[in-house]
């Protein structure tokens, strides 16, 4: 046990106790990692799910509601597309009543013209064949008359013709007397809308 207390074998057997536990301890290194070769690379990406393949819940919603908002948005197009069709086919009846309502009009417009112009040409014809007759026996007869023609023809006879005629519509009771004086009134009232009616030679 002496030597064990003798510092030079002490520091021996430590060397050597200390080389036997190193070597029993000693790991081999891991080797470092090399670069991955071209077909390690390939190999692992078929393997791996590409980006635009993983699904969640979340993306899945949004997914369904982008869908459902894009068919709206399709329906809404499709039916103002059909009723701006409808809005130019009612466009184009409206424009094809609007000129035919135009046309009857002018056809209106020139029937009242040419019916005016025939009852101006009768009324000269009935104003000449009553102030041609006896004023006795015109009365009667224009008694009957509706007043406007009445007064029409009253206004294209001379004064001379047409006070005797009224005369003798005025004997005739006292409601033509009444009717001769409104007639009178309203036949003022004629002249002098009319001032370029001029009365039968």
């Amino acid at each position: 046990m002496k030597i064990l207390t003798n510092s030079l074998v002490s520091s021996i057997l430590g060397l050597v106790l200390y080389t036997v536990v190193t070597v029993l301890v000693w790991k081999v290194p891991v080797a470092l990692h090399e670069e991955p070769s071209q077909e390690d690379i390939v190999a692992k990406a078929k393997e791996s799910t590409p980006s635009w393949e993983f699904k969640s819940q979340e993306a899945e919603m949004l997914i369904q509601e982008l869908k459902i908002e894009k068919a709206t948005l399709a329906r809404r197009e499709n039916d103002l597309n059909e009723l701006a069709e409808r809005l130019k086919t009612e466009r184009l009846e409206i424009n094809v009543v609007t000129q035919a309502v135009y046309q009857l009009q002018m056809q209106v417009e020139a029937n009242i013209v040419r019916i005016k112009s025939e009852e101006a040409v009768n009324i000269k014809k009935l104003s000449k064949t009553y102030a041609a007759m006896s004023p006795d026996g015109a009365a009667p007869i224009m008694k009957e008359m509706e007043e406007p023609t009445l007064i029409k023809i009253i206004a294209l006879m001379k004064e001379a013709e047409s006070a005797p005629i009224l005369e003798a519509m005025s004997r005739l009771s006292p409601d033509d007397a009444k009717r001769v004086a409104k007639v009178t009134e309203r036949l003022r009232f004629y002249l002098s809308e009319q001032p370029k009616a001029k009365p039968a030679k």
